[in-house]
């Protein structure tokens, strides 16, 4: 790129608004090292976030200022969630105003600026699905790549198949949790972050709360449960007479009385403590998480 144009890029302003909100310190950290590495002509980029620490406000800053200065001037944003979609073009990407649409009901308008999508909206296992081929390779210049430890970098998931279509593209992965596994590795596709804002220093920051990981230790996780011959389920059927440990329980075999102890430990350590400090509790599915949520309102 040209000095004049690199120039134009770097001395590009966040985008303000009247409530008088701008980036954090860590926030203009990242955004101005992403633009510096675009503008120099970096086409992979990673940038590590904690959750909670505003990686999609970030992203809208780093969107608003290469959009604003044409250095890129169509973007595609990239998500897993129908929710995370819309709450990013209700919220952050907001300014983008009649610039940007959301790609839904597999319909594609070429004439705009500013793409908001969910992976799954434009991809499926037929070919006519895969509708994201309807733009030309060329079409964007720069993709955000939301939460990209889920899938996008492993070599035969879907997800990548879009990117390796938009390769031309500068790609920018953003998330909390970087994934390096022996099928997928987001270094080996993006490389080393350009910037990682860690939990711990979110910590000290005062920008995120501390934190208790609580994990109620039960027997029959511990020894495993294999059932009696002949024992039926509650609906009837007849439970596989074979060995179910962790990695069983609420996936192929559910067990309230589990659920319910468990709901019974949470609680009982809430009451001890503080009974309203924000709590998160993890379960396996949605199907998990509407029997605890019941339990837990049953035994508090």
């Amino acid at each position: 790129m040209e000095e004049v144009e690199v120039e134009k890029v770097y001395t590009q302003n966040y985008y303000a608004d009247h409530s008088g909100k701008e980036p954090r310190y860590y926030q203009r950290v990242a955004i101005n090292r992403t633009v510096e590495a675009i503008a120099k002509g970096q086409d992979r980029i990673l940038l590590v976030m904690a959750t909670g620490t505003g990686k999609t406000y970030t992203a809208f800053q780093i969107i608003w200022r290469l959009w604003k200065a044409r250095k890129k001037k169509r973007i595609l944003f990239l998500a897993d969630r129908n929710i995370l979609v819309d709450q990013t073009k209700n919220n952050d990407f907001a300014p983008f105003g009649e610039k940007m649409t959301k790609i839904q009901k597999r319909q594609i308008d070429k004439s705009y600026e500013i793409y908001l999508c969910l992976y799954q909206a434009v991809t499926g296992t037929e070919e006519e699905k895969n509708i994201y081929k309807q733009f030309s390779r060329d079409f964007f210049d720069l993709i955000v790549v939301d939460e990209c430890h889920r899938g996008s970098a492993k070599e035969d998931s879907a997800w990548h198949e879009i990117l390796d279509y938009f390769k031309s593209a500068t790609h920018v992965g953003m998330t909390a949790t970087p994934k390096e596994t022996n099928d997928v590795s987001n270094i080996g596709y993006f490389g080393d972050p350009v910037y990682t804002y860690s939990l711990k220093q979110g910590i000290e920051d005062g920008f995120l709360a501390p934190y208790k990981v609580i994990r109620p230790i039960i027997n029959v996780d511990l020894d495993g449960y294999t059932p009696e011959e002949g024992q039926l389920d509650k609906y009837g059927n007849e439970i596989p007479q074979e060995e179910f440990n962790v990695k069983d329980f609420d996936r192929t075999l559910v067990i309230d009385e589990r659920t319910e102890l468990v709901a019974k430990r949470i609680t009982q350590f809430l009451k001890a403590n503080t009974r309203f400090d924000k709590t998160i509790v993890f379960c396996v599915d949605i199907n998990h998480a509407e029997r605890m949520r019941q339990y837990l309102f049953e035994v508090g």
